[in-house]
């Protein structure tokens, strides 16, 4: 965990003043599936939610709640204890400023990393699927996207979301990966992304450089130079 601890104090500094998530805001049920929704949607050409990657469920495992949530705007909902990396979650909403201007950075990210690093958001706290989508359409973002307008991943899953936007990551073993040296349990971090490169180098130190390099490179091996013979003189 050497590389999380090299990057903590980065991370630290890049936490900017966030939207507090803990307030009562949303905590109830909004139908995030309606007619209107999915046509906002398709017109945002957002992509269909993510879909469970394993039939397990690893309760000892500090992964992903065992919850399901809704796909943001109709589609099939997501059970996410099922789900696993190598993934980047962003945990956002349409009243939040930092989020509004993070958005960018995680689409550029999905784009540059797709099939290697999913991307996937959660609205949080949010009462307005439609201002979310309307965010989600002008910031160009398309990678899936759930809602969580009870704050459940708090409340029932007790993921500590005070802060947004907030920031986790997920890999292949379905574990939240955690943040500073060794593993001291903070699985979820409140941080405002700054730039593409920043975000690069924190899913490098939590997921391995080798999540974001193409697969030719992760195969590449350097070729051993031929052994000199000597002629018979």
């Amino acid at each position: 965990m050497k590389r999380l601890a090299a990057v903590a104090a980065v991370a630290t500094a890049a936490l900017a003043t966030g939207c507090t998530a803990s307030s009562n805001l949303g905590q109830r049920k909004v139908d995030v599936d309606t007619p209107a929704l999915r046509s906002a949607k398709a017109a945002a050409h957002v992509r269909p939610c993510v879909e469970p990657t394993t039939p397990v469920h690893d309760q000892g495992k500090a992964g992903l709640p065992d919850l399901t949530l809704p796909c943001l705007g109709g589609g099939t909902p997501v059970d996410l204890a099922r789900l696993r990396g190598p993934m980047v979650i962003t945990f956002w909403a349409s009243w939040c400023g930092p989020c509004r201007r993070e958005l960018p950075i995680f689409q550029r990210f999905a784009k540059k990393h797709a099939g290697r690093v999913a991307v996937l958001g959660i609205d949080y706290n949010d009462v307005n699927p439609a201002a979310a989508l309307e965010l989600i359409r002008t910031s160009g973002a398309t990678f899936p996207l759930l809602a969580d307008t009870e704050t459940a991943t708090a409340q029932k899953g007790g993921l500590p979301i005070s802060l947004l936007p907030t920031l986790a990551f997920l890999d292949a073993d379905g574990e939240l990966t955690p943040w500073g040296g060794g593993d001291s349990g903070v699985r979820v971090k409140p941080m405002e992304i700054r730039s593409l490169a920043e975000l690069e180098t924190l899913a490098k130190a939590h997921l391995g450089a080798d999540a974001l390099a193409p697969a030719t490179s992760r195969a590449a091996r350097p070729t051993p130079s031929p052994t000199p013979t000597s002629s018979a003189g």
